[in-house]
């Protein structure tokens, strides 16, 4: 039986009523709506036209969470006494005057409603001085009074018994402890945008958090925690107008929760699903399961390029050309996640902080600064010498090339070994010509050490390999490893624009679709074709579907309807080249897991040092292509304490 609302809730305005001007306070009580959600809104607010003023150190005091109380001090230029009364009524204010400003805004605040809806919906005093100012004055914002005080130049705002005018409105906060800390989160945000200016939150009269003002390092530090910073790369780029600075969480320093996770447009936080969306996909490949990435992330752009006045709240922002945007947040960050940690220590610069790395230019290169090869536990087939010219890749680098362009009869070839074994057809092959006499001795163990991941002792387990470097025990999953590296030399392959390996099915199959299936098959045939997918319209409502790709194909399992659908979906909504390249990524991804050497597949020293080396000249080594782990470092520091040694 249907639920019958009650009859007033149906109820309709009464016919033939009057179009009526709404008096101002109904005006200034349903904008507040939009500007003022919570305590934590009303501190955003202030806080802002504080940093507008020019103020050097704000503090913040709160009662209840802020519901009864917030007070916002600083000390800033402070506002005229004949500005007063201005400052208080709607669409007033000193930081834009025409069309051609708001387009170019550089102001946190602009829109002039936030004193105004404030004072709706709350008692609200303001007391400011400028430098010419005698004395401060205050105004009472309900009455309108004016009257001398006392006070130091800059402006303190204070808002009591928030919502007190809409008591619907106060019912829906939540407790004081969550009101308070998402106050807090708020200055937070502020802190982190701006760290040339100190912050003091006070809570039930209890200094709650300070932060002074520092060095950008220094304060995302304090602010974010030193856990942060060393479980983050440093990203740095600049491509035409737009300049991207900050910090990326490592993959393996994910988290359940997006709840660290910064982005700061012209030093304005913003919440904006483009930027969001462009960062995730920076970590596609390199991310277990569901879990959330951490980051801090400062994007300065010409304002004339990005609206900010989508919102009362101004956390949301819209880009003139957000797929440039997109594309060059997405590759500054993979730059970042792009080296290993295992060279983290070689190729950071002296004073940086840990996690930040130099990427190479060419990856296939190996780094100078690593030993030539040693002969005995060593094989000379890791890397060319420094001296060779780096076009001299490894010998798996060009076994898994060449498996991207197998055909599907080919998919077992050469990095697939026989009776389901796994890994290379044959480690033995990978021994480069040049090598010392078997049994040579290494040169030393301070060269031997020189290596990240150093050199490798045993195999336990039939997946881990064991190695020794400067730091202690490095644990490999050679699985995982492996997996990676064939990944990545796949994907290398595959660059240019080449079409994924096709093949003609037998019998062509047929799938009900939609018109705008059809119309997107129809108009991203290019695309298709260069996943290996020949999709035809066979009539108003049938596609036909005469290939598929190859390397899928050749497992035998491939729901090719399904994946076509998949497909043409992803076409219509992102466009071919971003589609194209994540379906190629997916599919090589398959293929490189079932390509990777197995588990309980015994290997040589001569063989787990090739990975080492291997992993060591490989982008994004530190994960396999599923987001796992493919290496620890367990330091001499903890194998001390699991001994109780030096207690």
């Amino acid at each position: 039986m249907n639920a019958v609302l009650p009859t007033s809730a149906l109820q309709a305005p009464a016919p033939g009523r009057r179009i009526r001007e709404l008096p101002d306070e109904l005006v200034s009580q349903i904008a507040a709506g939009e500007v003022v959600e919570r305590p934590a809104s009303v501190v955003r607010e202030l806080v802002d036209n504080a940093l507008d003023a020019g103020a050097t150190q704000v503090t913040v005091r709160l009662v209840a969470g802020g519901v009864r109380s917030i007070v916002v001090e600083d000390d800033g230029g402070g506002i005229a006494r004949e500005d007063l009364p201005l400052a208080l009524k709607r669409h007033a204010t000193s930081k834009i005057a025409s069309l051609a400003e708001l387009e170019s805004v550089a102001t946190m605040g602009f829109r002039g409603e936030a004193l105004a809806a404030i004072a709706s919906v709350a008692e609200m005093t303001l007391t400011t001085r400028t430098t010419d100012m005698p004395h401060a004055w205050r105004l009472q914002a309900r009455s309108g009074e004016l009257s001398p005080a006392a006070r130091g130049t800059g402006t303190t705002v204070e808002v009591n018994e928030l919502f007190f005018s809409t008591p619907a409105r106060r019912k829906f906060l939540k407790t004081d402890a969550t009101e308070f800390a998402h106050a807090l989160e708020a200055v937070r945000r502020h802190a982190l945008a701006r760290p040339d200016v100190g912050f003091a939150v006070w809570h039930e009269a209890r200094l709650a958090a300070q932060w002074r003002a520092a060095a950008p390092a220094q304060r995302w530090a304090d602010v974010l925690g030193a856990d942060f910073i060393a479980a983050s790369r440093g990203v740095q780029a600049e491509r035409g107008p737009l300049a991207l600075l900050g910090r990326a969480g490592q993959p393996e320093a994910a988290r359940s929760r997006a709840d660290l996770q910064y982005v700061f447009v012209n030093g304005r936080y913003v919440r904006d699903r483009l930027l969001a969306h462009a960062v995730r996909s920076a970590y596609e490949d390199q991310l277990h399961g569901s879990r959330q990435p951490a980051y801090l992330l400062f994007l300065q752009i010409a304002p004339e390029l990005v609206d900010v006045n989508v919102h009362p709240t101004k956390i949301e922002v819209r880009f003139r050309d957000g797929r440039a945007v997109h594309q060059a947040v997405r590759a500054a960050v993979e730059d970042a996640l792009a080296p290993t940690r295992a060279a983290a220590s070689d190729a950071a610069a002296p004073g940086a902080a840990a996690g930040d790395v130099a990427p190479t230019a060419d990856p296939a290169a190996a780094p100078e600064s690593v030993p030539a090869p040693l002969g005995g536990w060593q094989p000379s087939l890791a890397w060319a010498p420094p001296e060779a010219p780096a076009a001299a890749a490894p010998a798996w680098r060009a076994e898994a090339g060449a498996a991207a362009a197998a055909s599907a009869q080919e998919n077992a070839g050469p990095w697939r070994t026989p009776q389901g074994s796994g890994g290379l057809a044959t480690w033995a092959a990978l021994r480069a010509e040049g090598s010392r006499p078997a049994g040579a001795a290494p040169s030393g163990e301070a060269e031997a050490m020189a290596w990240p991941l150093g050199r490798a002792i045993a195999q336990i387990g039939g997946a881990y390999v064991l190695a020794e470097n400067a730091h202690g025990l490095v644990v490999v999953d050679m699985h995982a490893a492996h997996e990676r590296i064939v990944y990545e030399g796949l994907k290398r392959s595959a660059v240019g624009g080449q079409h994924l390996p096709a093949q003609p099915l037998l019998i062509p199959q047929t799938l009900a679709a939609t018109p705008a299936e059809i119309a997107t098959a129809e108009a991203e045939q290019e695309a298709l074709l260069a996943l290996g997918l020949d999709v035809g319209v066979l009539s108003a409502g049938t596609l036909v579907l005469r290939s598929g790709p190859a390397a899928l194909l050749a497992r035998g399992n491939a729901d090719l309807a399904e994946l076509t659908r998949s497909v043409l979906a992803e076409l219509a909504e992102a466009g071919a080249s971003r589609v194209v390249q994540r379906a190629r990524d997916d599919i090589l991804a398959t293929m490189a897991c079932h390509g990777a050497v197995r588990a309980n597949r015994r290997l040589t020293l001569e063989e787990m040092n090739a990975l080492l080396r291997e992993m060591e000249n490989t982008e994004r080594a530190d994960t396999c292509n599923h987001g796992r782990p493919t290496w620890r470092q367990v330091t001499m520091k903890e194998l001390d304490a699991l001994f109780l040694r030096g207690r």
